[in-house]
């Protein structure tokens, strides 16, 4: 008879242990049970429901992220940045971002006459007696070239960099608040947001360094010496414009710029003529085009008569009517450091003078 618990007949033969040691290597863990996607009905829900000895239990929530959840939420996370990035970065902004710390480089020439500066009442008859009589008046003498497509930029963004040039030298040469010593906000907000500081230092620290002489960003007169003493000022010259890579465009302003001046506050002194002869180069990058601004990379002037012993890196302190250039000499340079630019004077010559 078998014992307590066994099957009935005893243990099979042949079998050691009975069958239980076939299904010996089968373990049934709590994981595995819980993972099942049937279970048993129990005897009592079956009695009373008459339910089907089994049903379908529901899906096992884990908890967490699945994996696809998870690659999804970094592809969109990579996605997301790289947008940012690019929005932030443009493709084209390499060389630009570069040049953006340059700062713009100045020289001033004052040219000193030989002899007393000539005069006349009037400005009418000094310009027609001068090389300037065949110059056009104000704006008219800042023509616009004809705009055409580059490889990188169209017309359009072409004809936008022309007219931002055009606009500044109008304002920082031809505008009387500007030229009396005064307004200087008009040229400052055509300027690239990179340059503002060394504009702002230069104006409220001058110096002959060849990077802070107001004189090098606008034309502007010592108002105790000088004033306008007719406005239509005349001027000639040229725009040119390159493309120098796929992210830029140059501009070169070269214009001679004739002004009739008296003594301020003397209506009744005789008027002479002032002459400046100025070159600028100005760049553009997409960013500039859009905002209508510019970076200026170099002033280059040449203006007379002035005294060479005069400084003129914060006002032109022109020599009027009678007055003459005298044995003053250039500010001394020291070749043994680099803060200041090596200073320069230059001779006006005869023919630059009207006939009087």
């Amino acid at each position: 008879m078998a014992g307590l618990g066994g099957p009935p007949g005893g243990t099979p033969e042949g079998a050691p242990g009975g069958g239980e040691d076939e299904y010996r290597s089968v373990v049934f863990d709590e994981s595995f049970v819980r993972a099942a996607p049937l279970q048993e009905f129990s005897a009592q829900e079956r009695i009373t429901d008459h339910a089907p000895a089994v049903r379908r239990r529901p899906p096992l929530r884990r908890a967490g992220l699945s994996r696809q959840a998870l690659i999804l939420v970094l592809l969109i996370a990579v996605a997301f940045g790289t947008a940012v990035y690019m929005g932030v970065r443009h493709p084209y902004q390499d060389s630009a971002g570069e040049r953006a710390a340059e700062p713009a480089r100045m020289t001033l020439v004052p040219l000193a006459p030989r002899d007393r500066v000539p005069g006349a009442d009037d400005a009418a008859s000094l310009y027609a007696h001068s090389p300037a009589a065949h110059f056009r008046t104000a704006a008219q003498g800042v023509p616009l070239p004809g705009a055409r497509r580059t490889a990188h930029f169209s017309e359009d963004q072409v004809m936008n960099a022309l007219t931002t040039a055009k606009n500044y030298i109008l304002r920082s040469a031809l505008d009387p608040d500007v030229l009396g010593g005064g307004e200087v906000r008009s040229v400052r907000v055509l300027l690239d947001p990179d340059q503002l500081q060394q504009f702002d230092e230069s104006f409220d620290h001058p110096a002959t360094d060849g990077r802070h002489a107001p004189t090098g960003w606008l034309i502007r007169f010592d108002p105790a010496r000088a004033e306008l003493a007719d406005p239509r000022i005349r001027v000639d010259g040229s725009l040119r414009i390159v493309e120098s890579d796929a992210s830029t465009l140059e501009v070169t302003a070269d214009h001679t710029m004739v002004y009739a001046l008296r003594p301020a506050g003397d209506a009744r002194a005789e008027e002479s003529l002032f002459t400046v002869r100025r070159e600028l180069r100005f760049r553009f990058d997409r960013d500039d085009l859009r905002l209508h601004q510019t970076r200026l990379v170099a002033s280059y002037v040449q203006a007379g008569p002035l005294s060479c012993a005069e400084d003129s890196a914060n006002y032109l302190r022109p020599l009027l009517a009678g007055r003459q250039a005298g044995n003053g000499v250039p500010a001394a340079t020291d070749p043994y450091t680099s803060d200041h630019a090596t200073a320069l004077c230059g001779s006006l010559a005869q023919g630059a003078r009207p006939k009087a």
